[in-house]
């Protein structure tokens, strides 16, 4: 069957060898990110051709007002977006799941970059496409991230090409006697997050649940999922959370404290979860989204300073297929209004 049978654990294995093991899977595509997920119904489709998969897309389900919902498959498809029909294929196995929870819309971001000739040739086939440069509060995910490529390189020569300035901070925070270690520790994950929430508040940004971090670490296995912790004389400075799932290690949330700046321990804790991805043969590192794209802005001039060759990357944005145009344009008048007022009223409780 198409619409995978999370009961059949020889149906699921295949499905997961195959996300595992396509070049340029997202962490997000894998199954264990409907476990974190929780308040998202979790579906998945795919293809199969001469008895193997080719094509495959993990869907998280959200209710929203008018009795509807939305059919979300972040960083999907997984297969050549280029290949209009076997997409095509691939979304016409949706149509009884978005009959069955009275989908507005299936909206999919895949992690490829923009092009012209990619947006125009989904908005032929009848897709709605974010276009360049959207508005990021009308997207999910962050349509611009920085990469580094890491790709059969060593330390030494990754470092040659990052920004003399972010070579210098990851040599001075070592002088300085910053350590950086990784765990899967639950009492580690209470440092995290102690940080996280300072980092929020700090930085006037939302601030996730402890208990949406307790879920990621139980649904990745210790070969996915590391926690990153940077110290100083027993002082917790940094700290991140690194996924590695495919050939892709993903920097997905950071948090440091107020104290001790000037030792520079994200440049130390960085160089650490590279070399995780490097020691994994991971083809990328990804430093995640960007949404204030003022080169001068602090966290984008500290990506920068590591991914200085490959600079800012945009990707495809959103692609959407609507299912009711009514309810659809209804949700994409009021979702944007709903994140910026959101964000309005963060800026406010944090004055």
């Amino acid at each position: 069957m198409p619409i995978l049978d999370f009961n059949n654990k020889e149906e699921v294995k295949e499905y997961e060898d195959f996300i595992l093991n396509y070049d340029g899977t997202s962490f997000m595509q894998d199954l264990n990110w409907g476990k974190v997920k929780y308040n998202w119904k979790q579906e998945a489709v795919y293809i199969k051709e001469n008895g193997k998969i080719v094509a495959a897309m993990m869907l998280l389900v959200q209710n929203i007002p008018f009795k509807s919902t939305i059919i979300y498959a972040p960083r999907g498809p997984v297969c050549d977006v280029y290949d209009i029909g076997l997409v095509n294929r691939l979304i016409a196995e949706i149509k009884p799941l978005a009959k069955k929870y009275k989908a507005c819309m299936l909206k999919f971001d895949p992690q490829v970059l923009y092009t012209d000739k990619l947006d125009k040739l989904y908005r032929k086939n009848g897709y709605k496409t974010s276009g360049k440069n959207p508005d990021p509060d009308n997207l999910i995910q962050p349509s611009h991230n920085m990469v580094l490529k890491i790709d059969g390189k060593t330390e030494e020569e990754l470092m040659k090409g990052f920004a003399e300035k972010t070579r210098y901070n990851i040599r001075l925070s070592r002088r300085k006697g910053v350590t950086v270690r990784f765990s899967r520790d639950i009492e580690d994950l209470k440092k995290f997050y102690e940080i996280y929430k300072i980092t929020t508040l700090r930085d006037k940004i939302g601030c996730r649940d402890y208990d949406y971090f307790e879920r990621m670490l139980n649904a990745y296995d210790e070969n996915k999922l590391r926690i990153y912790i940077a110290e100083h004389e027993g002082d917790v400075l940094a700290g991140a959370i690194a996924t590695n799932v495919g050939k892709e290690l993903f920097y997905v949330y950071g948090a440091s404290s107020n104290e001790k700046r000037n030792l520079m321990p994200n440049y130390a804790m960085q160089m650490e979860m590279i070399k995780w991805g490097i020691d994994t043969n991971c083809k990328i590192y990804n430093f995640g989204g960007v949404l204030n794209l003022d080169p001068n802005n602090g966290l984008v001039k500290f990506k920068t300073g590591f991914c200085r060759e490959e600079g800012l990357e945009e990707y495809i944005g959103e692609i959407n297929k609507v299912y009711n145009p009514i309810v659809y344009l209804m949700y994409n008048i009021g979702m944007p209004l709903k994140r910026k007022l959101g964000r309005k009223k963060q800026k406010l409780n944090t004055h």
